[in-house]
């Protein structure tokens, strides 16, 4: 609340809609969404936007292939789940202070995610945690992280200095690495211009942070690409690109309206209703490791010495 209060200029309480909504109608998109980067404050405009991604070139070889993942909750995760189920080591990296906000969440889609993979803490207050971190960095075959690239520098990592090095680099931030901008899945999404809408056109996120998952997808293909030249490759994979190349070009059209019949959905066309299929839910392949589990194993194993 406090920081949604000062975005409004104004006195807040559990309830920030009240002093909220007359500032959004006084002002702009672009005021809104400049105050917010300067707050770091997940919000923006709608803005539908015509963007492209890179495209995934021949696969590389990933059984094996050593993947540091410095990313939390779920678009980064996504992307080293699907690494490590093609074959690759995942050692997921957090620090005391602030650890895989997702662990709070549901145990079964953390496990899923992280089951399999060696949990490693590093503090990166410590100079040597700082030093361990880079060494880590210095043997992986592919670093993904979600994280604005100054607050890596202040943990002494440069991705270009890697890339230099040999090293794929996928960097997934909100709005692309040349901005400073916060952003989730569900806020992400909608300013990248998807929408659903009531049919009274009260607008409605669509899905649940559903660039989470487009962007860990995207963010998986292009790590497991070959780097152009057999050298180091930085991904700058932005979510909001990646959510804004999945809409096609022209005005929105109405979509079919989805109807519960008893405890199952329809779309009701044109010409039939067409049924949902219910979600299937995929089992973990086992537990996820507790936090820190394998720091010490991980890091003897590399020849990096433990803190």
């Amino acid at each position: 609340p406090a920081l949604l209060g000062a975005l409004a200029e104004a006195d807040v309480d559990d309830d920030p809609w009240p002093a909220l909504v007359p500032w959004l109608r006084a002002h702009t998109g672009a005021e809104l969404a400049e105050r917010a980067e300067l707050l770091g404050v997940a919000a923006g405009p709608v803005e539908p936007r015509r963007a492209s991604v890179p495209e995934p070139l021949a696969p590389r070889p990933l059984e094996g292939a050593l993947v540091v993942d410095f990313s939390a909750l779920w678009a980064g995760p996504l992307c080293a789940h699907l690494l490590g189920s093609a074959g690759a080591r995942v050692v997921k990296v957090e620090t005391p202070a602030r650890p895989d906000g997702a662990r709070r969440g549901d145990p079964g889609f953390y496990d899923l995610l992280h089951a399999g993979h060696r949990s490693v803490v590093l503090d990166p207050a410590d100079r040597d945690g700082r030093r361990a971190m880079r060494a880590l960095v210095d043997a992986a075959d592919i670093v993904v992280e979600a994280s604005r690239p100054r607050a890596l520098a202040r943990f002494g990592l440069d991705a270009e200095e890697a890339v230099a090095a040999g090293t794929t680099w996928v960097s997934i931030t909100a709005y692309g690495r040349a901005r400073d901008r916060i952003g989730f899945g569900d806020d992400v999404s909608a300013a990248a211009g998807l929408v659903c809408r009531e049919p009274d056109l009260a607008p409605l996120f669509c899905g649940d942070a559903i660039a989470d998952p487009l962007t860990g997808l995207t963010a998986a293909a292009l790590a497991a690409t070959a780097p152009p030249g057999g050298g180091g490759v930085l991904w700058d994979v932005a979510m909001a690109d990646v959510v804004a190349a999945t809409l096609p070009a022209g005005e929105p059209a109405a979509s079919p309206e989805a109807v519960r019949h008893g405890d199952a959905w329809v779309l009701e066309g044109e010409d039939a209703a067409l049924p949902v299929a219910a979600p299937e839910r995929r089992e973990p392949r086992g537990k996820a490791p507790e936090m820190g589990r394998d720091t010490a194993d991980v890091l003897a194993g590399l020849g990096i010495t433990v803190p």
